[in-house]
């Protein structure tokens, strides 16, 4: 087995426990060795338990799958397996910023926001992914899937995604290129932003 293969099936064992562990305790014997009908209730959570794990394996691998089909990289596979089932339409239109504060790119991206006088206006939103994950996880995959980057921050403006803090793609070079080039302001006021002079 490589490397990849390894942190991949590693990583998804990981997930499994994760999501079926909480507040599990293992047993001091195993419950098919026991008699009594408190026991016999324990191999049937123990076997939930496990069929759990099993049942998150198996969603797990089937992502991977779908994901290596759609040529998907490994941080787009592990951000869509960490995301889940979810209904990439109403994510998709749930996206206008992507803010994650523990980034320190975010932190920036919010103090230029600030900055520019635009942090309390009705026209921009922030959405943020770890508050909570669970909700922040399928976000960040259908972003990667729309963009090509699960980086964040993620930045849109009227709807085009423009890169993230001070970085991006070729076409989206992030909010501090934009500046020093001149296209941040032009491009918020199309979207309808108006920045203070």
């Amino acid at each position: 087995m490589n490397s990849i293969a390894f942190l991949i099936v590693s990583s998804l064992l990981w997930l499994a426990l994760a999501r079926n562990c909480s507040g599990f305790a293992p047993p001091n014997a195993p419950a098919f060795r026991l008699a009594t009908a408190t026991t016999r209730l324990k191999a049937v959570e123990e076997r939930s338990f496990v069929e759990g794990i099993v049942d998150t394996l198996k969603n797990s691998l089937r992502i991977v799958q779908e994901s290596n089909a759609n040529g998907y990289d490994f941080k787009q596979t592990l951000a869509n397996v960490l995301a889940g089932d979810y209904d990439e339409a109403s994510i998709q239109a749930q996206i206008e910023a992507e803010i994650q504060s523990a980034s320190p790119s975010c932190v920036k991206a919010l103090k230029a926001l600030e900055l520019m006088g635009l942090s309390n206006s009705d026209k921009v939103k922030i959405v943020r992914l770890d508050d909570p994950w669970d909700e922040g996880n399928p976000i960040r995959a259908q972003i990667g899937k729309m963009v090509g980057r699960t980086s964040v921050p993620a930045i849109f403006i009227g709807g085009d995604y423009v890169g993230g803090f001070d970085g991006g793609t070729e076409n989206a070079p992030g909010i501090q290129s934009m500046a020093f080039q001149g296209a941040l302001r032009p491009k918020l006021e199309a979207a309808g932003i108006s920045l203070p002079k």
